[in-house]
């Protein structure tokens, strides 16, 4: 799959088949790597899959697929991830595949009667099958079911490298040899080791399977994606016309459409200027903007948000989220690999595919393990052999030891906790794409966030409405007559008003020679209420200097201004006769000053509790904004930073995070940043961590490590502590690991681990490091308390 272009470079991704362990990711790296025009690759064993970036027109990726196949592994272009119309691939396998339950089962069943005398003899029952029996049940677990360990065995040995299979595959022989010559020699059934091979492949086998259902469990965040997307969409045929002014006044038509109106294409035939009709119900197929209808919305699974969100006329709806109780009518804006939905499963998959830095770590000690043990194997059957004159026995502990170290626990560690971790982390809303930020994040002792857009909404409301004459009950009154003044006015602060205003529920009145002053404000004469017939006007405080009124208006407004607000006034020009009688000029008539209306960018309703948890993790905060200092010392107060800075540029916020990153003392601190703009950019990428949030720009999410798809503040902490969590989860999984093979390859060379038993313990260390994982399903973000 081409995943990204750049002005040199392309980006694919291969789905790599055969890799049983960490060995295996080493070899088809450096395969890769040899490749010319090949600039990069990382293989992951958990995901199978490996990432590519080769130079613009080099080598055709048919030619790299070639390549890796001779190699010994199977390779093939990955499946496109914009392709959700088609259905999720199919993810369950054959029952009788290389990894499947078929096999595993049959293995044991004819495995069972060559361990069944071992385990009746503590009940004092000598038993057991003649030679030629247990030759004849053997061999097809030998040959054919373990045929898969002799072929990829092979492979990687004519590559000059081994793998956990040429150690299955050395370790099983030696077993079943030994027990054929001896069955040749000697007639003494109770000398013979068949089920020592078979229940090795068997018990291998069963890793495999285990592990291969461990796999699909922590990729099940990208399958319940993928599924999300509807395979079709109702298509409003060209010559179906909405009634006019239906759309603006927001009368809703889509209940009344007819089957034979729209078409049922194919999600893959769907174009962006499209209108698609949804039913109470549906997934939604496209990401839009709403023409027609009002609902609720579902967005859990790709925003993380809990409850639907109300949905009207001009509100924009993502692909894959489920329509509530009403039609809706939507312009198709992004289809397929240009949706939310598309992009969210690409980052996901992009974040599960590269490797975190202490992988490298894991990559170049195994690359070297595999001939290791090899030796030690060698060395241990010699040193048994000399100490104990038994050739058996020599060869039995050689063989424990073969088996034992396979790395397979070792290569799933760190991916199979990453794969669990992004997973659930976007399951509620995190995106984490750098894996980098999962041994960073732990670290994390300061938070940096951007003001505008971050902790607020970035946009006006009404922050206080203070009346000048306090005995007057009209305050209702005031409220209507200045919210009616800014009706048709798209100023940001006339919104702030009006919106202010029909929150409170008062009724708006009808206003007759409504005029707009540039420079000062808005005039009108309300029709009805307290304030009828007379000549209202709503202006800046600046309009107003050297007016009688002026002095008195700038002492009640300073406190305002003290906190950052932006004030307007509303003034009382007097009785709309008088004025005309007078034939006055509207700005230079003599006003009262009636109400001041303060105005303040909004906070977002988590940005105080996310403040709050930050220093419940005792992570110190900081607020760098643009701002003036008032208004970002009032936000910085209300929800309780440690430290604001204020009135910086953007080009010195990266600055701000640099100095943030060394104190005093020199020492090294880690510094998140949580930004959303263009001009974040900079500082979200110089930043140990960055976290963007979705409701920003695309500049700004590209830049940052982790992107929060709600634009929610509160998931900060949610973010930090999953990232904690699984980079515990890595450290335990390696630790486990790491202390199987030290504590098991000197107690198979001992002889305390007959080769049976090593088959079963180095399987069961697999499926325990996954299981590991896997426990960071249960994970709930605590924002959600």
């Amino acid at each position: 799959m081409k995943q990204a272009e750049h002005t040199n470079s392309e980006f694919f991704t291969l789905d790599i088949g055969g890799m049983t362990c960490a060995s295996c990711v080493s070899r088809v790296e450096k395969a890769l790597l040899k490749i010319s025009g090949v600039e990069a690759a990382s293989v992951n064993l958990a995901t199978e899959q490996a990432r590519i970036r080769i130079q613009r027109g080099s080598m055709k990726l048919p030619e790299i697929i070639s390549l890796v196949q001779k190699t010994g592994y199977e390779a093939k272009e990955s499946s496109p991830t914009g392709n959700l119309g088609q259905g999720a691939a199919k993810t369950t396998k054959s029952l009788w595949a290389p990894d499947g339950l078929g096999r595993v089962l049959l293995g044991f069943l004819l495995s069972a009667p060559l361990v069944l005398p071992m385990l009746i003899m503590p009940l004092g029952i000598h038993w057991s099958l003649s030679g030629w029996w247990q030759l004849a049940l053997a061999t097809p677990v030998q040959f054919v079911l373990g045929w898969r360990f002799y072929k990829a065995g092979y492979q990687s040995l004519m590559a000059g490298a081994g793998n956990m299979d040429l150690l299955v595959a050395l370790g099983t022989s030696a077993a079943y040899g030994l027990s054929l010559y001896l069955l040749m020699t000697s007639s003494h059934t109770h000398e013979l080791y068949f089920e020592g091979s078979a229940i090795i492949i068997c018990m291998v086998l069963l890793g495999k399977w285990l592990e291969s259902r461990a796999k699909q469990q922590t990729s099940e965040a990208i399958r319940a994606l993928q599924k999300l997307c509807p395979e079709h969409a109702k298509v409003l045929r060209q010559e179906f016309e909405l009634p006019s002014g239906s759309a603006s006044a927001g009368v809703s038509v889509s209940a009344s459409i007819k089957s034979d109106q729209y078409r049922d294409l194919p999600l893959s035939q769907v174009l962006p200027g499209d209108r698609v009709f949804i039913l109470p119900g549906e997934r939604i197929p496209v990401d839009g903007s709403i023409i027609s209808g009002a609902s609720h919305v579902d967005e859990a699974l790709l925003t993380g948000e809990s409850e639907p969100v109300k949905k009207l006329i001009g509100n924009q709806v993502i692909g894959g989220a489920l329509n509530g109780e009403g039609a809706l009518i939507v312009v198709a804006q992004a289809v397929g690999i240009e949706s939310v939905l598309s992009q969210i499963i690409r980052l996901v998959e992009e974040a599960q595919t590269q490797k975190a830095p202490i992988q490298k770590l894991v990559d170049q000690v195994s690359a070297i393990f595999v001939p290791t043990v090899i030796l030690l194997a060698i060395l241990t059957g010699i040193g048994n052999w000399l100490y104990l004159d038994s050739v058996s026995i020599a060869l039995l502990r050689a063989v424990s030891v073969l088996v034992i170290a396979c790395p397979c626990a070792l290569g799933l560690a760190t991916p199979a906790a990453i794969m669990a971790g992004t997973g659930i982390a976007a399951k509620f809303g995190i995106l984490i794409k750098d894996p980098q930020v999962l041994e960073l994040a732990h670290r994390l002792d300061i938070v940096a966030f951007d003001k505008t857009g971050t902790l607020t909404i970035g946009k006006p409301r009404l922050i206080d409405f203070l009346p000048f004459d306090l005995a007057l009950n009209n305050q209702e009154d005031i409220l209507a007559s200045a919210a009616s003044l800014q009706l048709g006015s798209e100023h940001p602060l006339a919104k702030a008003l009006i919106d202010y205003a029909k929150d409170q529920q008062v009724p708006l009145v009808s206003v007759a020679s409504n005029i707009a002053l540039p420079g000062i404000g808005v005039e009108g004469i309300p029709v009805s209420g307290f304030f009828a017939d007379r000549l209202l006007r709503l202006q800046s405080i600046s309009s107003l200097e050297g007016a009688p009124e002026f002095q008195r208006i700038l002492e009640k407004a300073q406190p305002c201004f003290n906190q950052g607000q932006t004030v307007s006034v509303l003034m009382d020009l007097g009785s709309h006769a008088d004025v005309v009688a007078a034939d006055v000029v509207a700005t230079n008539v003599v006003a009262t000053a009636v109400a001041l209306f303060a105005f303040g960018d909004e906070l977002k309703t988590g940005s105080m509790q996310a403040v709050t948890a930050l220093k419940a993790l005792g992570i110190r905060t900081v607020m760098i904004s643009g701002d003036n200092i008032a208004a970002a010392t009032r936000v910085g107060k209300e929800i309780g930073v440690d430290e604001v800075f204020a009135q910086i540029m953007p080009s010195k916020k990266a600055e701000i995070i640099q100095q943030l990153q060394i104190n005093i003392a020199g020492n090294k601190h880690y510094v998140a940043m949580i930004g959303d703009g263009v001009n974040d950019a900079p500082a979200l990428a110089i930043a140990d961590v960055g976290m963007a949030m979705s409701t920003g720009t695309d500049v700004a999410m590209q830049a940052a490590g982790i992107t929060l798809m709600r634009g929610d503040p509160g998931l900060v902490a949610d973010a930090i502590e999953i990232s904690k969590k699984t980079w515990n989860k890595i450290r335990q999984n390696l630790f486990w690991a790491f202390s199987f093979n030290t504590i098991g390859i000197p107690m198979a060379a001992l002889g305390y681990l007959s080769p049976m038993l090593a088959g079963s313990a180095m399987a069961l260390s697999s499926f325990c490091v996954l299981s590991n994982a896997l426990l960071l399903k249960r994970w709930h973000p605590r924002h959600y308390f």
